[in-house]
């Protein structure tokens, strides 16, 4: 049995790792991709995972895939592409850790996934299907994705997706939007940025923007803001749930890092349960993913830096919520 099942891009992340003698820059191979940052996140909690998706038939892709195993992630339906490369995507970091993207990617291998080769019992076995926007930007990946969550929604399995919004990864806004908002009408659970909240709902309102989201089919809606923590939406609940104050150096994978967390937490739960949480429940959740966000970022990269249930208890009591 498996608890979280995602589909989606595996790639590498080539983040900067300072520089040479004579200043040329030096970057770190770092295993990436937002589904599989997700799941990776849940499996270091505990959570039995298996992972949907194609990498190269090369030492990227082969790196990949022992990266996912070394983790308990069951790759037994990763696929690896013989004909295109592993995706590679190049970061960049500003002066507060905030992230830009180079992707190559025209194709990349996880893009070239197609739905006869998905392994669904996977996805049967599991209680959660996980999935993003960016395995939507093309076909065969396109379809396969969503008629993998089709699947799962016809089996009652819960749908938890990410738009992860990457412009330099789409033709155009207007078919992004119209992509994303195809797996929204699938999802039961959905996070969002502030960017993706305004390009979905058409506005930055955070609760009518998670009311007109709401109104499209997820019933639990989550918005990460970053240092001012996280906006929530259960049906007519809503509110805000303050992060911690660490010393962020890399913001790489913290909004995974946060919804793996969250996942961990409601996995196992079926959406009714989920429909029915207190306020008092829900922040629960939503602290302990704050803090797995939170500590996410005090390191280097995205999987590398995810936290471990000790240190994310120990975070929450013993330091400080940052104050907006």
């Amino acid at each position: 049995m498996v608890d979280i099942t995602a589909i989606g891009e595996l790639l590498i992340d080539f983040t900067p790792a300072g520089q040479t003698e004579r200043g040329d820059m030096l970057f770190a191979r770092i295993p990436g991709g937002a589904p599989a940052n997700v799941l990776a996140a849940a499996a270091k909690l505990g959570n039995r995972t298996a992972f949907l998706g194609k990498v190269g038939d090369d030492a990227f892709g082969s790196f990949l895939r022992a990266t996912l195993d070394g983790l308990g992630i069951s790759t037994q339906g990763l696929l690896s592409d013989p004909n295109v490369h592993t995706t590679l995507a190049f970061v960049q970091l500003d002066e507060h850790g905030d992230r830009s993207f180079s992707f190559y990617r025209k194709p990349g291998a996880d893009i070239m996934l197609d739905f006869s080769e998905v392994r669904l019992d996977l996805v049967e076995q599991a209680s959660i299907l996980h999935f993003g926007s960016v395995s939507l930007t093309d076909e065969p990946s396109r379809t396969a994705t969503l008629k993998t969550a089709e699947h799962a929604k016809s089996l009652g399995k819960l749908l938890s997706y990410d738009p992860n919004f990457r412009p330099p990864l789409w033709d155009s806004v207007e078919n992004a939007k119209t992509q994303m908002l195809r797996g929204l009408a699938l999802a039961d659970i959905v996070k969002v940025s502030g960017e993706e909240l305004e390009l979905l709902s058409g506005t930055d309102d955070l609760e009518r923007g998670s009311a007109i989201l709401a109104e499209k089919g997820p019933s639990l809606i989550l918005v990460s803001l970053g240092a001012q923590g996280a906006f929530y939406r259960l049906g007519s609940l809503t509110g805000f749930q303050p992060t911690y104050d660490v010393k962020t150096i890399d913001t790489n994978g913290a909004g995974d890092s946060f919804f793996g967390a969250v996942l961990h937490r409601l996995a196992g739960k079926s959406l009714e349960e989920i429909r029915a949480l207190s306020r008092d429940e829900l922040e629960d959740i939503l602290a302990y993913g704050n803090a797995a966000g939170s500590l996410t970022t005090t390191r280097k990269g995205s999987i590398p830096a995810l936290p471990t249930e000790a240190e994310i208890e120990e975070c929450r009591r013993t330091v400080p919520l940052l104050q907006a």
